[in-house]
């Protein structure tokens, strides 16, 4: 699966370069980023993860703008977190707090956050979310192409992708906006957000915001 993912994804990225589309609009896109090639240590990713508790740690905390509530960390998958820190980081990712926060972390620093979050203990939970279920039920019909790397049911296929399910439909909801407006850079979302409209979002958003697994990482 993870190969034929990697081939479907290769050939979409070719399409929409050679349409002129974001990726192709830049002379040197950024390099994909990898998980660290470090141990993480969850007990010193506790110390350093205090200064994170103020928003990831308080269930419903909403981030003003743009307007989502802020993502659960709580079983997402440590090579994907190390993954969205170096983005962060590096300034691939649109958050002016998160981009201040992974700015000083060295890659150990990563590593350590990264397996603090992926193994708080917590009970599956779906995501915050008000859309109808006929949204969700139009999501999981629109959702097919997601599956390769994230799942059936929002479950990445392997571990640097995010899991999707019991995330807020808020926050999925900008994520896929920004991967469509290039604010945030990823080589695979890009091209396959571009085409879709603002239903086609919310809807996907709905549909894995409706599937238990992420939990909340309150102490």
């Amino acid at each position: 699966m993870f190969r034929s993912s990697v081939v479907v994804a290769a050939l979409v990225i070719s399409a929409f370069v050679a349409s002129g589309g974001i990726l192709a609009q830049q002379a040197a896109p950024p390099a994909p980023l990898l998980p660290i090639a470090l141990q993480g240590d969850a007990d010193r990713g506790k110390v350093l993860a205090q200064t994170c508790a103020g928003c990831h740690g308080v269930p419903g905390s909403f981030n003003a703008n743009p307007a989502y509530h802020v993502p659960k960390l709580g079983g997402q998958n440590a090579d994907y977190i190390e993954v969205a820190l170096q983005g962060y980081r590096r300034g691939t990712r649109g958050h002016e707090t998160m981009q201040a926060q992974a700015s000083s972390l060295s890659d150990q620093d990563i590593a350590d956050v990264a397996a603090y979050f992926a193994g708080f203990a917590g009970n599956a939970e779906t995501g915050r979310s008000s859309a109808s279920a006929a949204q969700v039920e139009a999501g999981g019909t629109k959702a097919a192409t997601c599956v390769a790397c994230h799942g059936s049911a929002g479950i990445a296929a392997a571990p640097q992708w995010p899991n999707l399910a019991g995330q807020h439909a808020s926050y999925l909801t900008v994520a896929l906006e920004q991967y469509k407006n290039g604010s945030r850079v990823d080589l695979v979302m890009n091209p396959l957000v571009l085409p879709l409209d603002d239903a086609s979002i919310e809807e996907l958003a709905a549909f894995f915001a409706a599937q238990p697994h992420l939990h909340n990482t309150a102490n």
